[in-house]
Parts: structure tokens; sequence; C-alpha cells
């Protein structure tokens, strides 16, 4: 019995042993992935929660956004938002046309970096804060939120104008911050500004006096000059963007583009415009057009077309000759693809992610993931899809509760919202599985991965 025991001891030990390495496994504390924003469009508020992974265990706790104006779910909706520098700006509209209460709400997400040249230290020890909330019934209920060049514009459609707020005003935690107003543009607007200096504001009318009417809009402080206004061959303005050293529209037919006027003194002759046709569809014979635009560097990218022929476009702004090259992508029946998002990974690959969302079908929802440029020399003639991603089900109602998709901070991951299903599902972007599948609630459409 003595030798026995000579020889359980250690055996014993080495169990306990075991058992303590086990239960400090267990007791391995959740790692602060990144901090998510979303937009519950059911209850008609801006959450957040920190993404947090032990091992293969993913969760996050939603919460509301601390002092975040609570919104009449009949009379007023989310538009969108759009982050910098750690302040987030949401666009806030309602159905009055402005006069019940619209506007926007600045929030800091309580993030901080610590760059250390090759490298940065994310910290999450403050819970976000409401630093500005703007709203009444002189915002113009904006429906259009932009990020341009250090500086977040919104059109404010019902006074036929746009709001310009600087990183330095966002940044100042000052309650009194309104932006700057200028008047331009008309109806339902879309904005592409350029280098800090002009504005290009667009009227949505589709006949009219106003029918393809842009207004461009000086907002350099330091020039007097004033703006000018000219005319689209065709009217129904819904998209505008900028890139490289141009503007870019969005009308009933195809994509216009021109140069920018950054002088203030060439208004565009019908030479100076061009056109770039994206064909007609193959059942109505209507010309193709785009609603929005999504850029990368020189590159402008945006879907069209349906069911079947759509399509995914793209235009390189620094060409001297715009030239529109064409990625075949289905969406299949009964669904439509909603505008690509675009970004850059750790390792350097350029993606785009494109939701399919539901039109009328109870058809399987997907994101495509598009390789923008396999060989890497910058042209992205050579685009093609490499993943297909079954998602849950999108609740689209008007422009909001399609599929939405945020990058984290580590360009090693990737969030898509589900807003059918209460769910953001969370994407490993080396190999595009599914890694989580995180329950939040409510019904979550815009995300931001802070």
């Amino acid at each position: 019995m003595k030798i026995l025991n000579k020889f359980l001891r250690p055996s014993v030990f080495l169990v306990f042993a075991m058992s303590g390495a086990c239960a400090m496994a267990q007791d391995k504390p959740a790692r602060t992935m990144f901090r998510l924003f979303w937009q519950d469009t059911k209850a008609n508020q801006l959450m957040w929660g920190d993404v947090k992974r032990s091992d293969n265990n993913w969760s996050i706790e939603p919460q509301t956004v601390p002092g975040f104006p609570k919104l009449d779910l009949e009379s007023q909706s989310l538009v969108q938002m759009q982050t910098m520098d750690g302040v987030i700006v949401v666009g806030i509209r309602d159905e009055d046309s402005g006069k019940f209460q619209s506007g926007w709400v600045s929030i800091d997400s309580g993030v901080t970096v610590e760059d250390h040249g090759d490298h940065s230290h994310w910290y999450y020890k403050a819970p976000p804060k409401v630093l500005v909330s703007r709203l009444d019934d002189q915002q113009g209920n904006p429906a259009h939120v932009y990020l341009y060049d250090e500086q977040v514009i919104l059109a404010n459609d019902s006074k036929n104008g746009f709001t310009v707020l600087t990183k330095e005003q966002l940044k100042a935690n000052d309650p009194r911050t309104s932006g700057t107003f200028y008047s331009g543009g008309g109806n339902h607007i879309t904005l592409a500004a350029h280098s800090k200096q002009v504005v290009y504001s667009t009227w949505v009318d589709r006949e009219g006096e106003n029918m393809g009417r842009v207004d461009v809009v000086n907002i350099d402080s330091k020039r007097s000059k004033p703006g000018y206004a000219f005319k689209l061959p065709v009217g129904g303005l819904h998209g505008a963007t900028s890139a490289a050293n141009r503007v870019f529209f969005a009308p009933s037919d195809g994509v216009y583009s021109l140069v920018a006027d950054t002088s203030l003194s060439n208004p565009p002759n019908e030479a100076a415009i061009e056109h770039v046709s994206l064909g007609s569809d193959s059942k109505t014979g209507k010309p193709n057009r785009t609603g929005a635009f999504a850029n990368m560097g020189s590159w402008v990218l945006f879907a069209y077309g349906s069911g079947d022929d759509s399509k995914i476009g793209m235009i390189d702004a620094s060409k001297p000759k715009l030239n529109l090259v064409s990625l075949n992508l289905p969406a299949g029946e009964g669904l439509s693809l909603v505008t690509p998002v675009m970004f850059q990974t750790n390792d350097g690959r350029k993606l785009a992610m494109v939701p399919h969302d539901r039109k009328q079908s109870e058809k399987q929802e997907k994101v495509s993931v598009i390789d923008l440029d396999p060989n890497k020399d910058s042209d992205l003639s050579d685009a093609k899809v490499v993943s297909a991603i079954d998602v849950g089900p999108s609740l689209v109602e008007g422009h909001s509760g399609h599929h939405d998709v945020s990058v984290s901070p580590n360009k090693r991951l990737a969030c898509i919202s589900n807003s059918g299903d209460g769910t953001v599902w969370i994407v490993a972007l080396n190999d595009f599985s599914v890694q989580a599948k995180l329950t939040v609630g409510g019904s979550p459409a815009r995300v931001i991965a802070q």
C-alpha cells in the first residue's frame, strides 16, 4: 500500500494541476476586439456594444447610447451616419418636411487610440456620449450625410441647401456647434465636395425648370467668388461623388461627370460634360442608372441593372477619357444589389462586399465578396468575385433596413448586419468564414465598427 501511494501522489498532483490549468483557461478574460455602433430601426435608437472574444467564444452586450434623443417611432427616422476621428454623426429625418424635428446628433465613441508608429493600441475605458444634439424645426430634414476631406456634410432638403461640419468643430465638444449652412441644391439633395473648396449640390427634379440642375457652391471662406448653376441633359439626380479631380452624378440615364472647377470661374459647356452609358434594361428598354456611388482612391464604383443582368460598374476618375469597367454580378430573382462597401485588408488586398437584398421574394440573401485588384497593379479591370456569404434576412423599408457592412479597425474582420433577425455576423477577411452570429435584438441596419 505504501508503494502504491508512492506512485499515486504525483498522479493526484498532476490531476489537480491539470484541473487548475483548465480552470485558468476557462477563466481567460475576454478581449475587446472593437466597439460596434448600429442603428436599430425598430426602436429608432442608436445602439452600441463592445465585441469581445475569448478563444472561439464571441459576445456583445447591446446598450443604448447615453443621452441619445428619444425619437418618435411614427414621425422620425434615422438616416445615414459617418465617423471621423472617433466622432460619429447621425442624421435624423422627420415625416413632416423638417417641421416636426429633424437634424443631427454627434457622439464621442469613447474609443481612444495610442499610435506607436508601426502599430496602434485601442482603449475602450469610457462609454460613448452625446456631444451635440441639433434637433429642431430649422435643420432642413437631412436624408444624406457625407464625409469629404475631413468634413461631414449634411444635405438639408427642405431648406434647399447643406451644412458643413469641420473636423475642428466636431472635436471641440461644444454643444453650441451648428456648422455652416450654404444654399444650393433642392428637394432631395445629393452632394459632391472637392478639396474643401467647392460643393456640387443637385436637384432631384425629373422635369420642369430645375430638371438636371446642379448648383456649384463656394465653401472656401478665403475666397469671395460666387457660385453658379448648370444643367445636365437629363434629370432625376439621385447620387453624387468626387474622386481624383472629377465630380460624378447619377441621373435617370447612366453616369455624368466633369472636371471639378475649384476656381468657380468655368461653368461647363456641353462638351465638358462626359456621359457614361450603362446600357438599357433588357425587359423595359429604359436606360440603366445607379443610385449611389462608393469610392476607393481614384476609382468610383456602383451597382446597376436588375436581376440576372445586375452588374458592378467601375470608373477610374484619373483617366482623361472615362471608361466603364463592368463586372457581372447576377443579383438573383427577387433580389437587388446594394451599393458596394470597399476597403483594404491588413494584408493589402482591396475588397468590396456587395449585399444582395430582398425586393419581393423569400430568396436566400447573400453578400458577394469581390477582389478588386487581384494582381495589385491599381487597375481594377481584373476584379473578380471570390466568395459569396449566405446571410440572415434584411427588413427593407424605404431607404432603411438593408444589410450593411463595416470593417474592424485592424482590417481583419467584417461586420454584417441582418435587420430581419436582429443579428450581426462577424466574418474573417482571410477566408470569409463566419466567426460569430451575435444576437443584438431589434432591427440592426447601418453599422460602424469603431
